[in-house]
């Protein structure tokens, strides 16, 4: 299992900013004032969780990161653009130097995205359609 040593400053900056960008991607696609003080304690309890829960130590390390890579008036295209194409960079990083880890990368960034989805009732179909969208970058197969 590889480490953040195993990875260039660009590396990890994108394997973060992918995994973080996930969950913010489904809090921007259906803004609401209240959902989002939700939506924000979803994220930071699903990383809290992470640091001490997960198997891998690459997830581990990722959900000790803080911040999202973007700022807070960031346009929810750009969340978007810039999210998808570090998920897709991520991932391709991890196939080709710790294919053994994008497995729970995979799974790690879509359990952000979905705990994000879920916390303020969940099941919008914005929302649902950015899973999708974090789906299809990770080339996970569609879920429920």
């Amino acid at each position: 299992m590889a480490s953040k040593t195993d990875f260039s400053e660009a590396e990890w900056d994108q394997l973060h900013k992918g995994a973080a960008g996930a969950g913010l991607l489904v809090s921007v696609s259906d803004r609401s004032f209240f959902d989002s003080f939700k939506e924000a304690g979803a994220l930071a309890k699903h990383l809290a969780g992470a640091r001490t829960s997960s198997d891998s130590e690459l997830v581990r390390e990722l959900s000790k990161e803080h911040g999202t890579g973007f700022g807070m008036t960031a346009a929810p295209d750009k969340v978007e653009r810039e999210t998808l194409e570090a998920l897709r960079a991520g991932i391709a990083t991890l196939e080709a130097k710790s294919p053994e880890d994008a497995v729970a990368y995979r799974q790690f960034v879509l359990d952000v995205a979905e705990s994000v989805g879920n916390a303020a009732g969940g099941g919008e179909d914005r929302e649902r359609a950015a899973i999708e969208k974090i789906r299809e970058a990770l080339g996970a197969t569609t879920g429920p």
